[in-house]
């Protein structure tokens, strides 16, 4: 990435189309690489680089995902000003794009649109209303094991996949009902988090203000005091993230005695559960809670709290006051985001839940060649055997799981560019213009795709992301792998950079992800994808003391004086980063065929490779978001990921890294996983 001091489009954008592939521009040579590396590879960039006014942050990541949205909007737009054939996915585009960015049609309605959903509230009478109601809101819009997504304004969240051990899908219930981002800004004393509320309490009374609703601050008042019982009830998202221990598995039948209070009936029916069966509670404590209070609180709390969060989860397409007080709680407190996206940017932001795949396959006919996609396929066999070597090297494992480990990473599914067999988006219509009408079509429909699948065998190639997005996955119950087509960019990948930038940055993206599938968590699942204890006791043991020294490792980290980084929170991602760049090092030294690659503008091959890594990890975050990452968010900060380098030998010969210089560790020290 280029040094700038301007907001300029082109001023942010990453060297391309050059042998180097990292940009020197970006090092500061005023600091030792081996008392803050981080800093040496992107110092100078971080010194004149700005936080857009429109974003929480900037860095590499945004690099690409600001070219991908250009390309988007261009593609879009062209779909949007021409004629398509109804009931393509081309036409759902087109459609949905006009009536979202329409906003003179959107205030003109007013709350028209939304007024039935309103209605349909307001008509609740008793607990099995308010249960078949609940049930209505349920949406497919969590997802625990690939994205770590936790997050659902309605009371529960719908996941469906395998089951922890089992094959035929199953619909999770996750627990759910928050407006803001975690229950810690509803359970925390600290003065930041009571401000916080203070200040939720009065964005609530502003949406009831403005949709013309009695009473106000009264209501406010009872949906921010029905959430703090919500958010109490809630399980923390440390125990989330163990994965061992959710996905109980109740019958439908059970749970009215195992969480009484709502009618659970009247909620299978009205959600499209009733003949699911086998259940998978994911958060097996927090479920009978929410349904007490389903039956114990009262009718008009709840009331109040579906049409706020009908609303408020919906402020995008609703009258400008209310898309002005969602933006200045939402995004300006809580985000720290000074403007507002463009409009265009928030209507392909609102179809990646709904129409995915359908963007994703216009982006991939435009912009993913054939041959990057077996370039990358190259380099994602090369990284796989790479680490399998270091499997069999691992003299602490015994055989057995040696063996089951191998087995693993051989069998693992990848997935690159596209889905195979993409959504279909059959029998979903949008009518009249209104753009909340399509949202919630799309929503509906988006939710019975997922329903479909219950009872059906796994799908290894199923994937869960779009070609557009700027992400890759592990899919620890499918043994998979997706890698979007739009990942595979600078400062990423570039097809015209030596071998040393693109294994050190997209290389250790895919030695990140298949080592996943070896983490703290991927650890539980076998190479089938059932959750099974493949290691002997003394090889769990041994791992997790290895895990641990580098949990306390990043615990050491403290990014402000108050705050220190959970190191047990964010494990898996430290294991995933530090082995898989490990492989993708071993990798790209296997590629150069034992030649030493050549020098570059001063700079040696091994140098090149972890410089591209740190710089692929580039980054300025507003504070209000990194404090909340820390503490709820499951990925260190990026400079502390950078910064993992530490435990691997060949840095400190790449850059003459001495004792007494901040970041040594001693070779004791060092931490080796695999």
């Amino acid at each position: 990435m280029t040094a700038c001091s301007s907001g300029r489009e082109d001023a942010r954008q990453p060297l391309q189309g050059t042998a180097i592939g990292i940009s020197v521009e970006a090092i500061d040579t005023r600091v030792d690489p081996g008392d803050d590396f981080y800093n040496y590879a992107n110092g100078s960039w971080i010194a004149s680089t700005e936080i857009p006014a429109d974003k929480t942050s900037v860095g590499a990541w945004s690099f690409a995902y600001d070219r991908t949205q250009q390309r988007l909007q261009t593609m879009v737009e062209e779909l949007a000003g021409q004629p398509q054939d109804d009931g393509t996915p081309e036409a759902l585009i087109a459609r949905y794009y006009r009536a979202f960015t329409d906003t003179t049609a959107i205030d003109g309605a007013g709350m028209e649109p939304v007024q039935r959903d309103l209605d349909r509230f307001a008509k609740i009478e008793s607990v099995t209303d308010l249960s078949r109601v609940i049930g209505e809101q349920l949406r497919a819009d969590v997802d625990p094991f690939n994205y770590t997504d936790f997050d659902t304004a309605n009371l529960f969240g719908l996941f469906v996949s395998k089951p922890l051990t089992g094959d035929a899908m199953t619909p999770y219930l996750l627990q759910g009902g928050l407006g803001m981002p975690d229950r810690i800004y509803y359970v925390s004393d600290t003065p930041e988090m009571q401000a916080n509320r203070t200040a939720y309490r009065a964005y609530i009374a502003r949406v009831f203000r403005l949709s013309g609703f009695d009473r106000p601050n009264a209501r406010a008042q009872a949906v921010l005091d029905l959430e703090t019982k919500i958010a109490q009830a809630h399980m923390t998202r440390i125990e989330s993230y163990d994965l061992a221990a959710r996905g109980s598995q109740w019958e439908g039948a059970d749970f009215a005695r195992r969480a009484p209070g709502m009618d659970w009936d009247a909620f299978f029916r009205a959600s499209g559960l009733q003949d699911a069966g086998t259940f998978s509670v994911f958060h097996e404590r927090a479920i009978p809670a929410l349904s007490n209070l389903v039956a114990s609180e009262p009718l008009d709390a709840w009331k109040d709290w579906l049409a706020f969060h009908q609303i408020d989860e919906h402020a995008d397409v609703m009258p400008r006051p209310i898309r002005v007080a969602h933006f200045e709680f939402a995004d300006k407190r809580l985000a720290g985001r000074e403007q507002q996206r463009p409009r265009s940017e928030l209507a392909i932001r609102a179809m990646r839940p709904i129409l995915g795949d359908a963007l994703g396959a216009v982006y991939v006919a435009r912009h993913f060649p054939e041959e990057q996609r077996r370039d990358v396929e190259i380099m994602v066999e090369r990284i796989r055997e790479a680490f399998e070597v270091r499997l069999q090297a691992s003299d602490w494992m015994a055989p057995e799981t040696r063996d089951a480990a191998v087995e693993k990473v051989r069998t693992m599914v990848v997935g690159i560019g596209q889905p195979k067999a993409p959504d279909d988006y059959t029998g979903l219509t949008f009518r009249g213009r209104s753009a909340y009408g399509m949202t919630i079509a799309a929503e509906k429909a988006a939710t019975r795709r997922q329903l479909a699948k219950i009872g059906k065998p796994v799908d290894r190639d199923e994937w869960w992301l779009s070609a557009h997005e700027i992400n890759a996955l592990n899919l620890p119950v499918q043994n998979a792998m997706n890698f979007p087509a739009a990942f595979m960019q600078p400062p990423q990948y570039d097809p015209e950079a030596d071998a040393a930038f693109n294994y050190g940055a997209l290389g250790a993206t895919i030695g990140h992800e298949i080592v996943h599938g070896f983490d703290d968590v991927g650890a539980e699942f076998d190479q089938n994808g059932e959750m099974r204890n493949w290691w002997t006791p003394a090889d769990k043991a041994e791992f997790k003391r290895r895990g641990q020294k580098l949990a306390d490792q990043f615990s050491a980290y403290r990014p402000f004086p108050d705050l220190q980084i959970n190191g047990n929170l964010t494990l898996s991602e430290n294991i995933a980063d530090l082995v898989g760049l490990q492989a993708a090092y071993d990798a790209y030294r296997a590629s150069l065929g034992g030649k030493e690659p050549p020098v570059i503008e001063g700079f040696t091959g091994d140098q090149r490779f972890f410089i591209a890594f740190a710089q692929s990890w580039a980054d300025k975050t507003r504070d209000k978001v990194l404090r909340d990452q820390i503490q709820s968010d499951g990925h260190a900060p990026d400079r502390y990921r950078a910064q993992t380098v530490r435990n691997i030998d060949a840095w400190y010969r790449a850059f003459d890294v001495e004792k007494g210089e901040a970041l040594y560790l001693s070779p004791e020290e060092r931490v080796t996983i695999f």
